[in-house]
């Protein structure tokens, strides 16, 4: 999404807030993370946006390989096909991959009908989930919602989404703090915008967004108030198109 920059260097780097909201554009990007997981560093991430003719897919895949990680599900391959109307990013279609163990995979499949208003998902889930799904305008995947958050994130800022995923329905409300705080990760400082998920119970969701960075610094999930899943954020560059 921008010029290539990469996070390796040791200076200290801190990008200031703008008082103004984020644009709504979207440019291709790679982006690199280490991932943790409860604590512990436990493989790599990559997150990706590019074009697809008219329309847009993100990507993100998880890696574990060190220690009991795949075993315990941090592998992981998610993408969204999706187009833009106006400033709405709407679904077209979705997978999820998790390969709990070398020798097991979990593939999910959906498909957003928006002539008949309806979402349908396949594969390695439960019966119900393959009901279909009555869409609304504004319905989006889980990886819409990243991009939606850091799009939208501004100061004191209360977002809302409706998560439509894998055959399940949700509402997502968000609540951005009221100024930026220094994120430290790996050598690399920033001044990033704290954006928490404020209805997920004892699953919470943090994303922290720095302005001139086109993807999440870092991204961590905390389950029953222990950090679980936590990406940092290492490289990134515009993606070719």
């Amino acid at each position: 999404m921008r010029a290539l920059l990469s996070l390796f260097a040791t200076a200290l780097l801190i990008v200031a807030w703008p008082t103004a909201a984020r644009g709504a554009g979207l440019e291709p990007f790679v982006a690199t993370y280490d991932a943790w997981y409860q604590g512990k560093q436990a493989g790599t991430a990559t997150m990706r946006l590019q074009p697809q003719g008219a329309q847009w897919q993100v990507d993100l895949g998880i890696r574990g390989n060190r220690g009991f990680a795949g075993i315990l599900g941090l592998n992981l391959e998610q993408d969204t096909l999706f187009d833009v109307v106006g400033t709405v990013y709407r679904p077209l279609r979705q997978s999820t991959t998790r390969k709990a163990a070398v020798f097991f995979n979990r593939k999910v499949e959906g498909v957003y009908d928006w002539a008949n208003n309806v979402a349908r998902w396949t594969g390695d889930l439960s019966k119900r989930r393959r009901d279909p799904v009555p869409l609304q305008p504004g319905d989006m995947s889980a990886l819409l919602i990243n991009l939606a958050v850091m799009r939208d994130a501004a100061p004191n800022a209360t977002l809302q989404y409706r998560f439509v995923d894998g055959g399940r329905v949700r509402q997502y409300a968000y609540q951005a703090a009221a100024e930026p705080e220094l994120v430290q990760v790996g050598d690399i400082s920033y001044s990033a915008l704290r954006v928490s998920r404020t209805n997920g119970g004892n699953d919470e969701m943090i994303i922290w967004v720095a302005d001139g960075v086109p993807t999440p610094v870092r991204i961590l999930q905390r389950e029953d108030g222990e950090d679980a899943v936590d990406l940092r954020l290492v490289e990134y560059q515009g993606a070719p198109q």
